[in-house]
């Protein structure tokens, strides 16, 4: 039996290892589950409650940098908190995002520094300052009244 040519093998390793990586991003088998918290936001001036998120926890490289790409939608009060292991300027892009959402920079104590209202076919990054950031629906924000200066209560574990 003859051997086939050295150039299809290497064309079917490749082909199974691009496979299996996508497969193992989509199924979190790369990035692991997605640890939950709650995150409440509360207004800077009347210390009211405005929002209590239910958070998805992206906090090493990989989970990232997934982000919600692998999301269909998020519920009502559903989100996913980037958790940085300084504080920085940074910025965060639309990749391979199927709904629109808000992004929030949130700084080392807790407080919102920028917001962006973010469409799916925006094709630049959108850049803030700060420690945390939470993606939450499209239009969340305007919806619960929340504004630059308002405060995201982190649970310690994620500080």
């Amino acid at each position: 039996m003859e051997r086939p040519p050295a150039w299809l093998l290497t064309l079917a390793v490749v082909a199974l290892l691009v496979g299996g990586g996508a497969l193992a991003l989509t199924t979190g088998a790369l990035t692991g589950d997605y640890e939950r918290t709650t995150v409440t936001v509360v207004d800077n001036d009347t210390h009211a409650d405005l929002a209590a998120v239910d958070a998805r926890i992206a906090d090493s490289p990989a989970k990232r940098y997934t982000g919600l790409s692998a999301t269909d939608s998020l519920g009502p009060d559903e989100g996913m908190l980037f958790v940085h292991d300084s504080r920085s300027r940074r910025g965060y892009v639309m990749r391979a995002m199927a709904f629109p959402i808000d992004i929030v920079f949130i700084d080392s104590d807790g407080t919102i520094t920028t917001i962006h209202h973010a469409a799916v076919d925006a094709d630049q990054p959108f850049h803030g300052e700060g420690r945390y950031v939470l993606e939450v629906p499209h239009r969340y924000t305007t919806d619960n009244d929340i504004t630059v200066g308002d405060r995201v209560e982190i649970p310690p574990a994620y500080r």
